[in-house]
């Protein structure tokens, strides 16, 4: 589950009115600024043109072209309307037997920890039942997606698993959100929330699992298609899980965190994909949300990776605009211009030699 940067959150202003979003643009952000352009007397000026212009190369052109044309594939092929807000039902029970993570009843936020999360081997085979049971959930919910099935049953589906096994769904109740998993479908970043809304022939819908079991947590999350996609969003998907493996490549003891983001960036630009900055991975353990936070685009973050501790890796990737807007549920978070988006994510320990992926079974 990922977190949203507060430098971030101040680009996105938005709100949602009577079913329609509507977003502040970033030009009128410009407003109170004043450029000076030098004068057309000045006899450098073209000059300076020609120094400081950014010529693009025949292969960035092309990136961008085919970029277009994919967006404007995705958008008309099937005139899919907007995504809209169906009925959200109500939260599901969790037996009293289950143990429940500190943030269970209260609707605040809790606060980022600031400490990264190590393990010892009791510590570490806990993670590793934890994020086995979240890669098994994720994969069972995988399985659901089909056109007319709605995304409040595969909740249902989901929570049922989750409690079976003797384990709490960490979303259910943190900050206050109201179901057991995000289900984020074509426009939705992530953080979307289960709904009466039935998915379509065609939709992507990411599912992002996170279980609370024996005191720890376990976090993934998988884009799945249904029906028939289009090529271009398949190749979108394809891109973007191949990116969290590029970032968790570079991962090892000793590797500076500001290597995830320039290796994911470095491939998504091969696509001409945009790289969403908002959202980052985090550190995960005994606590869900903790530091490090992870940057999935090219940044000047500080700090090395340290064998032992466990940290998420969620690159969100998008066939159009990396602006985003946020639903008046202050959770479902769209592309601004309505193109869709992809999401993996894997929770992964850090070794001496490089990472282990714990999500997997």
């Amino acid at each position: 589950m990922a977190l949203a940067t507060s430098t971030s959150l101040s680009h996105a202003t938005s709100s949602f009115i009577n079913g329609e979003t509507k977003l502040l643009s970033s030009v009128s952000l410009l407003r109170n600024h004043h450029f000076h352009l030098p004068s057309s007397k000045n006899a450098n000026f073209t000059k300076q043109l020609v120094i400081y212009a950014k010529r693009l190369s025949g292969l960035e052109e092309a990136l961008r072209i085919r970029r277009e044309r994919e967006l404007r594939g995705s958008t008309t092929a099937k005139r899919r309307p907007p995504l809209r807000r169906g009925r959200v039902s109500q939260r599901l029970p969790v037996p009293d037997d289950i143990p429940k993570p500190p943030y269970v009843g209260s609707r605040e936020l809790p606060e980022i920890a600031k400490e990264h999360q190590i393990h010892d081997a009791e510590g570490l085979a806990r993670m590793r039942a934890a994020c086995e049971l979240a890669a098994r959930v994720v994969d069972y919910a995988g399985t659901l997606v089909r056109p007319s099935v709605t995304t409040n049953e595969i909740d249902k589906a989901v929570h049922q698993m989750i409690i079976d096994a003797g384990a709490y769904p960490s979303p259910l109740g943190y900050g206050g959100f109201p179901k057991s998993v995000c289900t984020s479908v074509n426009e939705c970043m992530c953080h979307g929330i289960p709904d009466s809304r039935q998915l379509q022939d065609g939709d992507i819908i990411n599912i992002d699992v996170t279980v609370y079991l024996n005191g720890y947590h376990g976090d993934t999350s998988k884009t799945f298609f249904c029906g028939d996609v289009s090529e271009s969003i398949k190749r979108l998907v394809k891109v973007t899980e191949e990116c969290l493996h590029y970032g968790i490549a570079v991962c090892k003891d000793g590797a500076l965190f500001r290597k995830i983001g320039k290796r994911i960036s470095e491939h998504a630009e091969k696509f001409g994909y945009g790289v969403v900055d908002r959202f980052v991975g985090h550190g995960i353990g005994t606590v869900f949300h903790s530091e490090p936070l992870i940057f999935h685009h090219r940044n000047d973050k500080s700090g090395s990776m340290v064998e032992g501790q466990t940290f998420t890796i969620e690159p969100i990737l998008t066939l159009g605009s990396t602006e985003c807007v946020t639903w008046e549920d202050n959770w479902t978070t769209l592309t601004a211009d309505g193109s869709p988006a992809a999401q993996f994510e894997h929770t992964i320990l850090i070794t001496k030699a490089g990472a282990e992926i714990l999500t997997t079974y």
